[in-house]
């Protein structure tokens, strides 16, 4: 066993201890306790923070940004809602928050790609994006096999970049480390938050092996995926509501994205000399495989690709 020191994945882990360190209260229970004995029943007898803070300065012993930041986060008996002016104030725009520094796309843009292929032309391309159904509710992450036009799509609760990495962690446990790593030598995707942390999906969770490269399309340059911005038609061909709008992803399962992604990979293309994705990725990976990735094939006269497949 050895083992191998690599100096960005510890940079990142010496990155989040640093900041684990640093988050929640500076302050101990009893503190805040006798904070909430002194300001619940001002507030509840009408009385501002600012006018609180100012009449018992001395005791407080805090800032009154402190009082207002402990209210926030619910730590006294009352809320902002029982402060004479807080429920009438709209709410400060927040500024969108980057979790991850954009720093992490350095030698991985679309440039990097082509380079990256030019020096491994035999490698396969999978890539990847994201299909949004209402704005905040569940969304679809699809994953395709450019070889075989081959698609992946799985249901996420919100579109998040732990639940990107939370599905890469359970196709890594299904597939094995080795049989992951020749099915996702690389993928490209774009340039969405979801996917903002590709040192997570690169690495497995637990021993840092490399399992995958990222890369990203340039901003504002789809196309540079084109494949599986295509391939996302036959989606919508499904899920849509009776004026042909996009439908809210609220009401599926994983099991009705399963089924509909059985009827479209059993789907026959032109491109494919008239074969099906399902049938092109049998001859390159086995049947063995297809089973591990949950995926089943449907006879030619029984393909849906309508909303009544799901029953909608």
């Amino acid at each position: 066993m050895k083992n191998i020191y690599d100096a960005e994945h510890a940079q990142y882990k010496s990155h989040d201890v640093i900041s684990g360190s640093r988050s929640g209260l500076c302050t101990s229970e009893e503190e805040i306790s006798r904070l909430n004995t002194l300001i619940s029943p001002l507030v509840r007898k009408g009385q501002s923070l600012h006018q609180i803070y100012m009449s018992h300065e001395d005791e407080v012993m805090c800032s009154e940004k402190t009082l207002y930041n402990y209210l926030s986060d619910n730590l006294f008996d009352v809320r902002g809602g029982d402060l004479p002016r807080k429920s009438r104030i709209r709410p400060r725009k927040q500024k969108k928050e980057y979790k991850v520094d954009k720093g992490c796309r350095i030698g991985r843009n679309y440039q990097d790609f082509q380079e990256y292929i030019e020096r491994n032309p035999d490698t396969s391309i999978v890539q990847m994006d994201n299909v949004i159904g209402s704005a905040g509710g569940k969304c679809l992450l699809t994953i395709y096999f450019v070889e075989s036009s081959l698609m992946l799509t799985f249901l996420r609760d919100a579109n998040t970049s732990q639940s990107v990495k939370d599905i890469f962690d359970g196709l890594e446990k299904s597939l094995g480390m080795g049989l992951f790593q020749s099915l996702f030598p690389l993928i490209l995707t774009d340039n969405g938050s979801e996917f903002s942390n590709p040192r997570a999906l690169e690495c497995d969770t637990e021993t840092g092996e490399i399992r995958t490269k990222i890369f990203y399309c340039d901003a504002g340059k789809p196309y540079q995926k084109g494949a599986i911005e295509v391939n996302h038609e036959r989606i919508r061909r499904v899920l849509t509501d009776v004026n042909g709008r996009n439908r809210s992803f609220d009401d599926i399962t994983q099991e009705d994205v399963t089924l509909m992604m059985d009827h479209i990979n059993s789907y026959k293309r032109k491109k494919l000399n008239d074969h099906s994705p399902y049938e092109t990725f049998s001859f390159y990976h086995g049947e063995e495989v297809l089973r591990l990735l949950g995926c089943s094939k449907v006879t030619a006269d029984d393909i849906v690709l309508r909303p009544e497949l799901l029953g909608l």
